[in-house]
């Protein structure tokens, strides 16, 4: 891995080939140059297989087997790719190529850091405020890291990173991008701008902070579906609802919620695009006041009432879909709503619509493509690993965590970060990401696949080494050396 030139070793981990002085790392800070010898800076990880017992870490005792006297059972030992090696440049076999016994069948498990150019992040913010319009780019420094994309249920969504942000654009876009991606895999917070829009401060798994506002819960439902749901506890407490909402605005005495109740039309009208009985379209713009709209006040949507249907005295609860905010009104004898204390009776009802709104996150899933030193780390016949994760042969982690593999062609796969090890992700300057991806399958589909069968080594070989470090497997994981039934 390594040639001299006078007092410096050439580290060939990745394209930038750094030569490395003595005690001095690589412009990566993932590799040092230790008396002559290149040396990993970090420890290789490997995940134990336990389970909390009276506060401590015990191996799991698997109850299908006989008792053969001895306390516990020895725990799992998986190991993962943090801290690994890369199989860069491509004709290198995969740094660790494990074998390991699994209820009585041979497996193997084939690890490597990744250099993921072609990478990115998709991130999931649970608000109805606005971003910023839909391919709205994303910036950190003032560089475009990403682009708002079409929002979800409950949540808006961005896009960011990718090969032409890393690599298409100036050094300094692909450096932040870079520099944005590794944060956010990394599980640290990171400040992001959108054009025309907010700033969201965005760590994966906690509450994004919008605007300086801590986000605290995510909608309940859109208008419509939140009239369905607390229709029948409004019945005898209030004459009209409203539940105003960015895409679907919700009316009490319209929908087929309140016709079911038989609660009597109210003469309400609603500016909006009407699409079926008792829910409107496009009330106002989007915003970050009531319900995701720009809305101050809510009555900006109500259009005169009808006084052939209203009364004076009527009763009229407007509410957003988080119950952030509310209000309450009367119809004067001109048929203005006049507003009034919330009664008590329905502040209860914003209270349950408040506790039925699940908590607030930033979900950030890491997404790559596996392409060419990966495969070719793996087997002489990279084509053949492709079809082995088709066709559920072989298994594909991210440090150990789970991953959803897309359809069609390649190995393109997500992992929420969050249930990866700690600092699981580096980089390399070309920019690129560096992330764990590991392959497990039985020995004799390795070999039929082509793989490098000269290089496996044994799981004791690996536990033994210096430099690795024993983690505890997240809960929620699946064990990824469990076989497949």
């Amino acid at each position: 891995m390594t040639e001299t030139q006078q007092d410096k070793i050439r580290c060939d981990a990745c394209p930038v080939l750094c030569y490395i002085r003595e005690g001095l790392r690589g412009a990566c800070d993932r590799y040092a140059n230790d008396g002559g010898r290149l040396v990993r800076v970090d420890p290789h990880i490997l995940i134990e297989r336990t389970v909390e017992e009276g506060g401590r870490l015990v191996p799991f005792l698997d109850r299908s087997k006989d008792w053969d006297g001895s306390i516990v059972a020895q725990p799992g030992t998986f190991v993962t790719a943090i801290g690994a090696g890369t199989t860069y440049p491509d004709y290198k076999p995969a740094p660790f190529i494990v074998s390991s016994e699994v209820e009585g069948v041979d497996m193997i498990t084939v690890v490597t850091e990744g250099i993921f150019s072609y990478c990115g992040v998709k991130v999931k913010i649970d608000t109805d405020r606005h971003l910023g319009p839909e391919c709205a780019p994303v910036r950190v420094n003032g560089e475009q890291i990403g682009h708002v994309t079409t929002a979800e249920y409950g949540s808006q969504m961005l896009s960011l990173g990718g090969v032409r942000h890393l690599t298409g654009g100036s050094k300094k876009e692909g450096r932040v991008t870079c520099e944005s991606l590794l944060a956010l895999c990394n599980c640290q917070s990171l400040e992001v701008e959108v054009d025309g829009g907010a700033r969201v401060v965005i760590a994966a798994g906690q509450a994004p902070v919008i605007n300086g506002q801590l986000e605290e819960r995510m909608r309940v439902g859109c208008g419509s579906a939140t009239i369905g749901m607390f229709a029948k506890q409004w019945l005898g407490l209030v004459d009209e609802v409203v539940v105003v909402d960015d895409h679907i605005t919700g009316v009490l005495s319209e929908h087929q919620a309140g016709k079911f109740l038989d609660v009597p039309e109210t003469g309400v009208r609603i500016k909006g695009h009407r699409s079926t009985p008792g829910r409107y379209f496009k009330v106002a713009q989007p915003g970050t006041g009531w319900g995701g709209t720009d809305l101050t006040d809510p009555l900006a949507i109500l259009k005169p009432f009808d006084a052939k249907t209203a009364w004076p005295g009527l009763r009229l609860f407007m509410v957003s879909t988080t119950g952030e905010h509310f209000a309450y009104f009367e119809l004067d004898e001109v048929l203005a709503p006049v507003e009034k204390d919330l009664p008590p009776a329905l502040r209860l009802s914003v209270e349950r619509i408040a506790e039925n709104c699940e908590p607030a996150l930033s979900t950030v899933l890491f997404m790559g493509g596996a392409g060419g030193s990966l495969r070719a780390g793996v087997t002489e016949n990279p084509v053949r690993l492709t079809r082995s994760v088709k066709d559920a042969l072989t298994r594909v982690t991210c440090g150990g965590a789970p991953v959803y593999v897309w359809p069609g062609g390649g190995i393109t796969f997500m992992a929420d970060v969050t249930r990866l090890p700690a600092n699981a992700f580096g980089y390399v300057p070309t920019p690129a990401l560096v992330a764990p991806i590991e392959f497990t399958m039985r020995r004799d589909d390795y070999q039929a696949l082509g793989g490098h069968m000269d290089e496996v080594r044994k799981l004791s070989d690996v536990e033994a080494h210096r430099a690795a470090r024993r983690v505890a497997a997240w809960p929620d994981n699946p064990w990824p050396l469990e076989r497949k039934s």
